[in-house]
């Protein structure tokens, strides 16, 4: 977690992502953004500063560290949207949420529908890969817009977390497309995946992918990133910090990727 703070600290992001100088406890709230022409209603939850003391507070089987809905303690917040893993949910990275928090940083996670721990129905479809983007578009729209963190928000300090599949969305927010027929295609000749036959097949996603100049900066653990040539990169001019966790950042696994979507 110090990592993503010194580099929000760094000189090349320190008009987006320096944190308050002083730190508070977590708030936490729920949030739900409306469905949509482009999209179902998400459920979201979001951690924030807070000047009361913090306690322990259950959700489902986990056991979180803040004050419930507390009043945002602050103005002019950097907001850092967050996005889970294949089969994950919104409290996946609750640990870096809390920490940031802390740190007085606006934290939103959501749940991506389809592709959750809780409903897995699209979890295998290549259509996932194009709303995902979209989803993490949408909660910024709904941050910034009409949200009751609206007053706090600082909208020039956006940055991004995300963690495989959402390191994935990531990668599309700040710029990048995946070469479906090229090293996507590859990848899936070599090392098949539940999406595979979709891009085997050819049968590529039609819609145009969502990218968000609104972004700043970024933080992706082990982002899936095997539909993406060196060129769909290219596009990326966003300071980005790559971490990797021990189950998927090291050479050997890079090599033999582990079976996490």
């Amino acid at each position: 977690m110090s990592a993503f703070i010194a580099a929000c600290r760094a000189a090349s992001v320190l008009a987006v992502c320096v944190a308050a100088p002083l730190a508070h406890a977590a708030g936490l709230r729920s949030i739900d953004i409306p469905a949509d022409a482009d999209g179902p209603a998400i459920h979201g939850l979001v951690w924030y500063p807070c000047a009361e003391k913090p306690a322990e507070i259950p959700v489902g089987i986990f056991t979180l560290t803040g004050v419930k809905d507390c009043p945002v303690a602050g103005d002019h917040l950097p907001l850092v949207a967050a996005s889970h893993g294949r089969g994950g949910s919104l409290l996946g990275n609750r640990d870096t949420a809390e920490t940031l928090a802390d740190h007085g940083f606006v934290v939103a996670a959501i749940n991506h529908p389809g592709d959750t721990a809780q409903d897995l129905s699209r979890s295998s479809d290549l259509s996932v890969f194009v709303e995902r983007p979209t989803d993490i578009k949408r909660l910024i729209d709904f941050m910034t817009g009409t949200s009751a963190f609206v007053a706090n928000i600082d909208r020039d300090r956006i940055g991004f977390f995300g963690f495989s599949r959402g390191g994935y969305t990531g990668l599309v927010l700040l710029g990048a497309d995946p070469d479906w027929a090229g090293v996507a295609s590859d990848a899936c000749q070599q090392v098949p995946r539940s999406f595979c036959e979709q891009i085997l097949g050819k049968r590529y996603p039609a819609q145009p992918l969502t990218h968000d100049p609104r972004i700043k900066a970024a933080v992706l653990a082990d982002p899936l990133a095997i539909f993406f040539s060196a060129a769909s990169l290219t596009p990326i001019k966003t300071p980005i910090q790559l971490w990797a966790s021990s189950r998927g950042g090291s050479p050997s696994r890079r090599m033999n990727p582990p079976p996490i979507e």
